[in-house]
Formats: C-alpha cells, structure tokens, sequence
C-alpha cells in the first residue's frame, strides 16, 4: 500500500503534461484561425513591402 501512495503523489513528470497541453492548445488556435493569421501576416508584409521604397526619401548626405 505504500508503494501505491508514493506512486500516486509523485509529481515529477507534471511539467512535462503541462507543456504538451499547452503545445496542444496552441497548434488547435493556430489551425483555427489560420486564414485569419495568414491575412494578418501578408497585410502586414505588404505594408512592410510598400513602405520600404520610403526609408531613405529625407535624408541627405
């Protein structure tokens, strides 16, 4: 009976179920709201893109 006890409160492999929950988690968010997250990131890419031409324009050397 000891023996189960001991079994049943060791919690040493606990952080590693947190971290793949979370993993988890965050894999089912991103497939969720993939066409969401790939607008936002080639909106924001575009912007990026078309300001770029503009960095120098002011200054003078």
């Amino acid at each position: 009976m000891k023996l189960f006890n001991n079994f049943w409160k060791d919690e040493e492999g606990i952080g590693v179920v947190e971290i793949v929950l979370i993993l988890v988690i965050l894999v089912a968010l991103v497939v969720i709201f993939k066409d969401k997250i790939t607008s936002i990131i080639s909106s924001a890419f575009s912007q990026i893109d078309d300001g770029a031409g503009t960095i120098n324009d002011g200054i003078s050397i």
